[in-house]
């Protein structure tokens, strides 16, 4: 092309369409980038004044389109030039005009040739792209493997992916439930520091001035009211001016709270998920009972065993060691129960203790069972215990008062207190559980399905929500023994109904929940209902799920090749202890067992969790402790051996 021709052609095109691609909006004149004609479709992404700052050329490809160009000689490098000029400069409808004709001039090969460079300039960076509040809330839609992954494309990627609004988004689907779209619900593993700020706001909020008081500790006969504190700083005679005031003292600067980011926090909590999935756990056997366990506890460090010697043993489980042992119940110990500062234990002597457990003190002796006790369940100021005189008592600690609830044909193995709707559930040897109203001293239904001995109840919490079809009472399981139970009165009966003639859907409506529960919760809309689903476990070798407003059961766990003895749980996971030796953990929502751990050399007779640990004790006179974080950190001692396992599913 002639410079002549170059004059004439490109130069006036050049001059025309470059000050509206350069300045789109610096001359008054220029039509075409007027905001008032489009302002929603002004620009592209690849072209918008906003993301061209942004964008970065991509240097590899510059560097490759350079390196060809320098091969052509000099006039061929100067056509080439005008045409990327003539297009560069061109408007939107002249570019298309441009690549509809060179399209139609092209071979196969270098349509393919197209088609890969089209492919990778089609990528846009949303990240980039977009607002930042924008992009945060797409990247909560991600998974977290998904999420982990997105942090390695860049680093703005990284900025992201990893900030706390995302992964405390992430850490509110899982942690303590299960996530309804992944199946994964993470361990909560601050339960003391939660306890601790719950308390503390209690006290805030009981407090006039709504400011948290700190709990002062009782005088001593060491410092008796009026002495001086000694927990004060005592004036010295330095620090008395001459005029007689104190001297003001320079504060030490407040050290700042350690703070730690919510994907850290995930992290941790995920590893423990994680192993409690796959049974990946270290053991711990503790040994010092010279008969067998019967009873356990297991909260955040601490660990308390009964057995039939007489005696409870308090552990500290991250050493192993036994921190002390409490004498004075003369027959075999069957059920316990510990807060922070009491210890409650019921024994087959007929007599249940209350002991002061960080001191070994006996502070009281209840007496009002005429036979073994074998279960006791406190919360707030009552009590309900077990026994095998076929009764249930209830002892308030308030009023200094006790009454007792009959109904059950054999012994009673478990009782569990719900206090927020002044409820109490047991569990006996004549195959039925009993639900009782504690204002009206009456059964307000009893549950019939079991065909052997009910050893436990497990209430569960208000989260727990079981799978859809088993409210609609369609049983995976294909377990059509299913019973429905009525209200029972003082001299009504439990009656059965065949699987076919149960309600197709569970309800919902509060007042129909209500009056399913008996007169006396439905003429109080104010009271709390009790918890609507429990599991209870049996020497029928079955795990069985309960709706305790329709007397359902909606699910039956099949597993154990023996006896069930004892359940625990909370809203991520159940695990159970059987005659067979073995401790199995259950999904909740839908009965799967995820996990079998073996290692007991006699039938399982209680467990106990926590959500990083797992405890179970045996006839073999042994506890096993089983933890879930800090895999193989562990160290072995003279109280017990440790050792790496996983489970068997």
């Amino acid at each position: 092309m002639s410079t002549l021709l170059i004059g004439k052609t490109v130069t006036p095109f050049l001059k025309e369409h470059i000050p509206s691609l350069y300045a789109p909006v610096g001359k008054s004149n220029n039509e075409q980038s007027a905001k008032e004609r489009n302002p929603n479709t002004k620009y592209c992404y690849r072209h918008q004044p906003g993301s061209k700052c942004r964008r970065a050329a991509d240097e590899a490809k510059m560097v490759m389109i350079q390196s060809e160009l320098d091969k052509l000689t000099s006039a061929d490098q100067q056509a080439i030039t005008h045409v990327w000029s003539l297009f560069s400069a061109a408007p939107a409808r002249h570019r298309e005009l441009m690549l509809q004709g060179v399209l139609a001039q092209l071979c196969f090969p270098q349509l393919s040739l197209v088609s890969r460079e089209v492919g990778e300039a089609l990528k846009i960076d949303f990240v980039t792209a977009l607002p930042v509040e924008l992009s945060q809330k797409i990247l909560c839609f991600l998974d977290t493997v998904s999420l982990t992954k997105a942090a390695q494309v860049s680093q703005r990627w990284r900025l992201l992916a990893d900030d706390d609004a995302v992964w405390v988004r992430m850490c509110e689907q899982h942690v303590n439930r299960k996530c309804t779209k992944c199946g994964w619900g993470l361990p909560l593993l601050e339960r003391k520091k939660l306890r601790n700020c719950t308390r503390q706001r209690q006290l805030a909020k009981d407090n006039s001035n709504g400011r948290i008081q700190e709990l002062q500790d009782s005088p001593s006969p060491a410092h008796p009211q009026g002495a001086p504190n000694p927990g004060k700083r005592q004036a010295d005679a330095a620090d008395i001016g001459p005029d007689g005031k104190r001297r003001c003292l320079v504060r030490q600067p407040e050290q700042e709270p350690k703070t730690r980011s919510w994907k850290a926090v995930y992290r941790d909590r995920w590893q423990v998920g994680y192993n409690w999935k796959y049974g990946r756990c270290s053991v711990k056997t503790l040994k010092g009972h010279t008969n067998g366990i019967t009873c356990l506890q297991l909260d955040d460090n601490i660990l308390a065993t009964g057995s039939y010697d007489a005696t409870i043993k308090i552990w500290n489980i991250e050493t192993g060691d036994e921190i002390r042992t409490l004498h004075g119940h003369t027959g075999g110990i069957r059920a316990l129960q510990f807060d922070d500062s009491k210890l409650i234990s019921g024994s087959l002597d007929k007599t249940i203790r209350i002991w002061n457990w960080n001191t070994g003190e006996c502070i009281s002796t209840l007496r009002g069972h005429t036979d073994g006790i074998i279960s006791v369940h406190f919360e707030a100021q009552l009590l309900a215990s077990g026994s095998i005189d076929r009764s249930v008592k209830i002892f308030d600690f308030n009023s200094k008062e006790a009454f007792c609830l009959k109904g059950h044909t054999d012994w009673v193995n478990c009782t569990r207190l719900d206090i927020r709707s002044r409820t109490v559930m047991s569990a006996s040897d004549d195959t039925t559980l009993k639900l009782w109203d504690l204002d009206t001293k009456q059964a307000i239904r009893t549950y019939e399905g079991h065909v052997g001995h009910v050893q436990q109840v497990l209430l569960l919490p208000p989260e727990y929500e079981p799978d859809d079809e088993l409210l609609t009472g369609v049983n995976n399981a294909g377990d059509n023994t299913d019973t429905l139970s009525v209200a029972s009165g003082a001299g009504s009966s439990t009656v059965s109904l065949n699987h076919q003639d149960r309600r197709s859907s569970s309800p919902s409506r509060d007042e129909d929940v209500r009056a399913l529960y008996g007169a006396s919760f439905a003429s109080d809309v104010q009271r709390s209902l009790p918890p609507r689903y429990f599991l209870s476990g049996g020497l029928d070798s079955t795990i069985r799920l309960w709706d305790s407003a329709t007397g359902r059961c909606l699910k039956t766990m099949f597993g154990h090749l023996e006896g069930v003895w004892s359940l625990a749980g909370d809203t991520i996971r159940v695990i159970s202890g059987a005659n067979d030796g073995m401790v199995k953990s259950w999904e909740p929502r839908s009965g799967k067992c995820d996990a079998t751990f073996t290692g007991h050399r006699g039938p399982v007779t209680c467990v106990g969790l926590s959500d990083s640990r797992m405890a179970s004790g045996s006839e073999d006179g042994e506890v096993r402790i089983y933890s879930f974080k800090d895999i193989g950190s562990a160290k072995g001692n003279g109280h017990g051996s440790d050792s790496d396992t996983a489970g068997q599913s």
